[in-house]
């Protein structure tokens, strides 16, 4: 059964790639996008099964009238895919404001007010699928990604609540957590001033692998769209998905070592309870 799926920032990247993968097995694709033209070839080839949006996530507005037109023309859409994002680096103090205020407005409120617009509909439809495209580092963190993880971290916390609060109405949410994949994310990255006081720091260290080609990526963006894809079809999908080996290990160790930092302090933590 063929379905109609929704994909914020599909100009390249795991975006496109999907936009792709999805209209060539037969699906119908609302695509949006910051830089027009981006998709004409695929529009040229695949005609109406192709719908394009011009959407920046910073605007509310434009983000309800864009929601409002898709269903409006579409009909039902099946899946909503949050993909739109970009990675903010720089040590904390070496980032600006205005770096700061942009980066939350694009993955992380700009998301919010996405899955906000869409519930409406999706409710009104009798449900749907919420596909939020995360990172490992929504539970793990580098130096230098602060603000990236803030948001990360952040939107995982809301889909979370948000999921729990409209499982009622046959809606049901997917958290994707990709490791470095080989995509345009490292071209994408917004890099603040650099300190010197940061050279010879784990900071520093990570600047000069990004710079030097030595930071290992081993993700596929090909096998990890076909993976998204995969999942996002199945009747039960996990509420969180990791993808890629890299993934795998650093979302094992942190949460096996938080877990185990947790039951440490087991006894200071039940003294906090009042006393019975």
């Amino acid at each position: 059964m063929t379905k109609t799926w929704f994909i914020t920032g599909t100009s390249s990247g795991l975006g496109r790639l999907m936009v792709e993968k999805l209209l060539a097995r037969g699906d119908t694709v609302a695509a949006t996008l910051r830089k027009e033209g981006s998709l004409d070839d695929l529009k040229a080839q695949y005609g109406e099964r192709l719908w394009i949006g011009h959407l920046d996530v910073t605007d509310t507005a434009m983000i309800r009238k864009v929601i409002d037109s898709a269903f409006s023309q579409l009909g039902r859409i099946d899946v909503i895919v949050n993909n739109a994002g970009y990675g903010l680096f720089g040590a904390a103090e070496e980032v600006s404001d205005a770096q700061i205020d942009r980066q939350i407005a694009t993955n992380l409120t700009g998301s919010i007010q996405l899955i906000r617009a869409v519930l409406p509909y999706l409710r009104a439809q009798g449900g749907g699928r919420i596909v939020q495209v995360s990172s490992e580092g929504g539970q793990t963190a580098y130096p230098n990604f602060s603000l990236y993880h803030a948001t990360k971290w952040g939107i995982e916390g809301f889909v979370e609540s948000v999921a729990k609060e409209v499982a009622p109405f046959g809606i049901d949410c997917l958290i994707v957590e990709p490791g470095p994949t080989e995509t345009q994310f490292a071209v994408g990255l917004d890099h603040a001033r650099p300190l010197a006081c940061y050279d010879n720091t784990p900071a520093g260290e990570i600047r000069r692998m990004l710079t030097s080609g030595t930071f290992e990526v081993k993700g596929d963006a090909a096998r990890t769209v076909d993976a998204m894809i995969a999942t996002a079809d199945g009747e039960k999908p996990p509420f969180r998905l990791a993808l890629g080996s890299t993934a795998y290990a650093s979302v094992s160790q942190v949460l096996t070592e938080r877990l185990r930092s947790l039951e440490e302090q087991k006894e200071v933590t039940f003294s906090a309870d009042r006393a019975s």
